[in-house]
């Protein structure tokens, strides 16, 4: 397929599920849905996992200040949070001494392993997947894997992570600071890793104002200048089978999937890779998403304070709940209790995204909720 034609499937796509169509099709409401407070937090989370055994673990956003880049929820108290993880990580392989920089993307794997992607958006380290597997003792090292620079670029924003143990892969969803957005597939086995689908439609913001809690977001930039942000690929997902990876811009209406097959055939030039990208369902403007058993996606929708799903069925976005306390609900993961789990981190009150001055207020919160139908732990 040349470049013309996928040139105007795209274009097409994006007419299909553009803002414009978006509006003429009013989101429907799901039957009520309730929430409750898992835990009211001093500091606030970025991404969290679920494990097996019920253990909560979450990353502290680097858009805010704080010592800890990880944490574990303190089982008998539900304001506590405990360094994760709790021990000396000591060296690696090359002997080189671990640490954790900035992380935001976590998720907890088949096999219990706690995966945390370190985007070394702070001085002084290199971008990397660490993978901790807790137990006794603090649990233990399981694997280090480097993001190189001709991978991850010169402006790299590694903002989330779908894992995919049984495949060996981990996907990665570059935001990027310079307009440069893509996937990542790494090879946990080999610790290879590609760059994929660089600037295409799928993960390129779309032209439109980016929401949070119904007013535009407001950066502000070295010099002195306010804008509002355009935000590329954030939220990714892998369905319970892990045949399809989802996503799409934060900034955005539309969101994409494409066949994990696909993405992990090196083979494919990025023309025949592009042609396997499917505009699967119009969405509202998101951070985190996941994804339950039967195909239902869950949505963050930050815009509105609220938690939505896109039905499997119908490709329709239905509003769960919406609450003013919902202040950016940012990621989900499902629980072993049958609950799904959310953050809720305040982050377009944050100075990164209000001006440089810190609206926010604790607690924020880890939520949790009863989805429609069962997912898988983790993620």
């Amino acid at each position: 397929m040349n470049r013309t034609i996928l040139t105007l499937l795209h274009v097409t796509a994006f007419l299909l599920f553009s803002p414009a169509a978006f509006a003429q099709n009013p989101v429907e409401t799901a039957p009520a849905a309730t929430w409750e407070t898992v835990a009211e937090l001093q500091e606030a989370p970025g991404n969290l996992t679920v494990d097996a055994e019920g253990r909560i673990f979450f990353s502290l956003h680097q858009h805010f200040s704080t010592d800890l880049r990880m944490g574990q929820l303190d089982s008998e108290d539900s304001t506590g949070i405990l360094p994760f993880p709790n021990q000396e990580m000591a060296t690696d392989s090359k002997n080189n001494p671990l640490s954790l920089n900035s992380v935001l993307g976590v998720q907890t794997d088949a096999h219990g392993v706690v995966w945390m992607l370190d985007n070394a958006m702070r001085e002084g380290s290199a971008a990397k997947l660490l993978g901790w597997k807790p137990g006794e003792n603090g649990g233990e090292l399981s694997q280090v894997i480097y993001l190189p620079k001709p991978v991850v670029g010169e402006n790299p924003f590694l903002n989330d992570l779908a894992v995919d143990r049984e495949r060996n892969t981990i996907y990665i969803a570059d935001t990027t600071l310079d307009g440069t957005p893509a996937l990542i597939v790494v090879n946990t086995e080999t610790g290879a890793s590609r760059r994929v689908l660089e600037r295409h439609l799928s993960v390129t913001a779309e032209d439109i104002p980016m929401i949070a809690g119904g007013e535009k977001v407001q950066l502000q930039l070295p010099d002195g200048q306010v804008v509002n942000p355009k935000v590329a690929v954030n939220p990714i997902a892998l369905d319970a089978e892990k045949d399809y990876l989802y996503y799409g811009p934060m900034t955005g209406t539309v969101l994409y999937r494409v066949p994990t097959s696909a993405l992990r055939d090196a083979t494919l030039s990025a023309e025949e890779l592009a042609a396997k990208v499917e505009a699967w369902a119009k969405r509202p403007i998101s951070d985190g998403i996941s994804i339950d058993t039967a195909g239902n996606v869950y949505i963050s929708a930050v815009a509105t304070n609220e938690i939505g799903v896109i039905n499997a069925e119908t490709k329709t976005y239905e509003t769960l709940f919406r609450d003013a306390t919902l202040s950016w609900p940012d990621a989900f993961s499902f629980g072993p209790d049958g609950y799904m789990y959310a953050v809720i981190n305040q982050l377009h009150k944050g100075p990164v995204l209000n001006r440089g001055k810190d609206g926010s207020a604790p607690p924020y919160l880890i939520i949790r909720f009863k989805p429609l139908s069962p997912g898988v732990v983790g993620r």
